[in-house]
């Protein structure tokens, strides 16, 4: 097992691994050695080793914003004057507790931030602040009205499902197509 910080190498039972760490990181580490053929031992050198590539940066609860009070998904479209001061306004949200996600992307935003709210009354006092900032020119705001899919979980070999998925339908249609 290879790895480095630019390109770290696994094999499939690094990603076994890091599919069940993602799936309940608190289950014990002889219950996924069982899962992917190691004894405890070599489960906890391979997490160690993952840790150390930087692939595995944190273990976490993952809470119901819902349940605790946080009803309002919000997308906020932040669009900067000064690019000479974005670092420092990056720095300035991130440190802004509400704020979950903080995204420098193209299109018409300079910045795309995600934040779970109690209440309108909240939201508007973010919105507020965040305007209130050095560099700030402008913001959007898209309120969630609901949310079908959100997940924390990272598809390993996604690519390579879609692939596989794409490459199924469109053989399954080349055969019915001939068998007419």
């Amino acid at each position: 097992m290879k790895f480095s910080r630019v390109s770290p190498e696994f094999d499939a039972t690094d990603r076994a691994i890091l599919e069940l760490l993602q799936e309940n990181c608190k289950q014990p580490l002889s219950a996924i050695g069982e899962k992917v053929g190691l004894k405890a031992p070599s489960v906890v050198e391979r997490i160690h080793k993952l840790e150390e590539a930087g692939v595995i940066t944190a273990y976490v609860a993952q809470l119901d914003a819902r349940r605790l009070g946080n009803d309002v998904t919000v997308f906020i479209g932040v669009d900067t004057d000064h690019p000479r001061a974005l670092g420092q306004l990056e720095r300035e949200l991130a440190a802004i507790d509400d704020i979950l996600e903080c995204h420098h992307v193209t299109g018409v935003h300079t910045l795309m931030l995600k934040a779970k709210m109690r209440n309108t009354e909240s939201l508007e006092r973010l919105i507020d602040g965040i305007r209130s900032m050095e560099g700030v020119a402008n913001t959007e705001t898209s309120v969630v009205l609901s949310t079908h899919a959100e997940r924390t979980r990272l598809a390993l070999d996604s690519s390579e499902e879609f692939d596989s998925r794409t490459t199924r339908r469109s053989s399954g249609s080349r055969s019915r197509r001939s068998a007419k």
